[in-house]
This record gives C-alpha cells, sequence and structure tokens, in this order.
C-alpha cells in the first residue's frame, strides 16, 4: 500500500512486516476479536501475481457454460455454482484441497487451461496457502496459545468468483448476508468494484471498499467455536453498487480432517468460559449448515453443548 493506504482502513489493518512486534499482536487479536476480520498489508503474495489471477479467474469464468460445469463437487458445494433464485448475479468455480498438486491439476485439466494459467493457478495456489497457514499461527500466537502448529494438515478450498451486475441490479444483493463456515478466509476482492459490507458489534452494516494490493481476512464459524467464543464469526454480504463485472478470489482454510475434531484447547477454558460446544468434526458441522439452510452462523447454536 502506498499513499492514500488511510482512505481504505475502514476495519482495522494488521502490517505482517511489523510482527514480531507485541503491539501488532495486540492489533490482531483486538481486531479478530472485536471485528472478525481485518485488511492484511504487506502480505506474501506479489502484486504482479494478484494480477494475473485475477485476469486467469475472469477468463476461466467466461468459458462456456458445459465446460465450466465440469468444475464437478469433491464435497457438497465445492465445485461449480451456476446463478441461482437466491444469488442470481453470482456464480463461482470451487477447488477443494488447493494443498494437493492432484487437486490443482485434477481443476485446471477439467476446464481445459491453458499451461500459463495452469502456471499461475499453480503459483498462487501455493502462495495463499503459505499465507493463510502464517496468519493462522500468528493468531494462535496473539491469543496466547503455545502450540501454533493446530492447523497442521486443514485442507484449503478455492473459491473464485463473479458478480454480473447490470444497470437493473443495483441496490439489489450479489450475495445474500452470510457467516462463513471454516475456520479462515483469504480474500483478493476486486481493486476497482466494491460492494463488500459486513456486520459489526452494534449489527450496522460497514462498506469494505477496495484497497489495492492487499488482501481481506475473515474469520467464520470454526473459528468461533475453535476459540470457545473468543474470535467473532463476522457476517457479510455482497451487495450490487456499479453495473459492472466484479472479480474476487477466496480462500478458506475450512477445519480439521475427516475424523478430527474442533476442540477449543484447554487455554481457552476456565471457570470464567466454560466450554460452549461439544467438540464436532468440520464435515457434520457443514452438513448441518447445508441442511437447515442457516447460513450466517445461527447453526453453531444447534450444536450439542457440554451439560
Amino acid at each position: 500500500m502506498g499513499e492514500g493506504e488511510e482512505d481504505c482502513r475502514t476495519i482495522p489493518a494488521i502490517d505482517l512486516k511489523k510482527f514480531p512486534d507485541a503491539e501488532e499482536y495486540r492489533k490482531l487479536r483486538e481486531a479478530s476479536e472485536t471485528w472478525g476480520c481485518f485488511r492484511l498489508v504487506n502480505h506474501m503474495i506479489p502484486p504482479a501475481l494478484m494480477s494475473e489471477m485475477k485476469s486467469v479467474v475472469r477468463s476461466l469464468l467466461d468459458l462456456p457454460m458445459e465446460i465450466k460445469k465440469q468444475n464437478k463437487d469433491v464435497i457438497a458445494g465445492s465445485g461449480y455454482m451456476a446463478p441461482s433464485k437466491v444469488n442470481p448475479l453470482y456464480e463461482a468455480l470451487g477447488l477443494y484441497d488447493l494443498g494437493s498438486g492432484q487437486a490443482v491439476d485434477s481443476f485446471c485439466s477439467r476446464l481445459n487451461a491453458s499451461s500459463y494459467q495452469r502456471d499461475v493457478i499453480e503459483k498462487y495456489a501455493q502462495a495463499v496457502y503459505e499465507q493463510i497457514v502464517d496468519i493462522g499461527k500468528r493468531l494462535a500466537e496473539s491469543l496466547g496459545l503455545a502450540d501454533s502448529d493446530y492447523l497442521k494438515g486443514w485442507p484449503c478450498q478455492f473459491r473464485i468468483n463473479k458478480y454480473n451486475f447490470t444497470p437493473e441490479s443495483v441496490g439489489s444483493s450479489g450475495v445474500q448476508l452470510h457467516t462463513d463456515s471454516g475456520f479462515l478466509t483469504i480474500l483478493q476482492d476486486d481493486e476497482d468494484v466494491g460492494g463488500l459490507e459486513v456486520m459489526d458489534k452494534s449489527g450496522a452494516f460497514v462498506a469494505v471498499d477496495p484497497c489495492p494490493g492487499t488482501l481481506l481476512v475473515n474469520l467464520g464459524d470454526v473459528a468461533k467455536a475453535w476459540s470457545n467464543g473468543r474470535l467473532c464469526n463476522v457476517k457479510h454480504r455482497v451487495q450490487c453498487r456499479d453495473a459492472t463485472i466484479r472479480i474476487s478470489v477466496a480462500t478458506f482454510l475450512l477445519g480439521p480432517k475427516e475424523e478430527a475434531v474442533v476442540d477449543a484447547p484447554a487455554e481457552f477454558v476456565d471457570p470464567e468460559h466454560p466450554r460452549l460446544y461439544v467438540p464436532f468434526t468440520y464435515e457434520d458441522y457443514r452438513k448441518l449448515r447445508l441442511s437447515t439452510k442457516l447460513q450466517a452462523g445461527e447453526a453453531l447454536a444447534l450444536m450439542p453443548s457440554p451439560s
């Protein structure tokens, strides 16, 4: 970020260059507990790679429908999403487990990606995976957790998004209000087109305007459960403000793999903070969200609590 960087800081900004400064750790913890989201500046993903990835995403989402439909689900909802009644302006391609070279290769092959497109996707997947694990570790450290390797082996998912905003759609919803189901999301939002809004503690919507060269981090439902209620799972939505195409790249760090459970570390449980949730698997929670259609964190209240 260069001149004018203060203009787009409606939410807290965390500067990775300032670590291991204690003040930056304090800011990270405060942003994660109060907002559940923050801007990441001086991050690991080169600006040129971000720009290349955006153009590759745009070209993949401009492919004919029959090719996009080859992007099949690995887990429910992880493949191609066509415009729907709920979100008619939105479509997306998905890649489950971007830490796996085989999964990345399969994603590219099904979409007939060129060698250039494949190269950009592979480089971006590696860079964003390293960044998401790094910020997850720093978050654990900011909470005073001795073991910052709790994320080991947790799968990541890509969702590359296109919003087809038209003059008629200005003022309407691009994506409905929701929380992310997983632990942590890194979003490369469109540097030209706004529309993202997050809900603050008072329930008011705050516009998160584009901030070129930065990344946005959101915390999801798994983070709230894992932290025994300390971290905020931020509610957010996308509104159509301009009659144009909006592109974004979301990377989700989901939760523990398979039978491993989301379980608050002992450090987060004490007489003043009794355990809020019985340990659960990410897959069980994801299925509950899908079956109840409760997309804004409400499904957490349906999870068993310790008696």
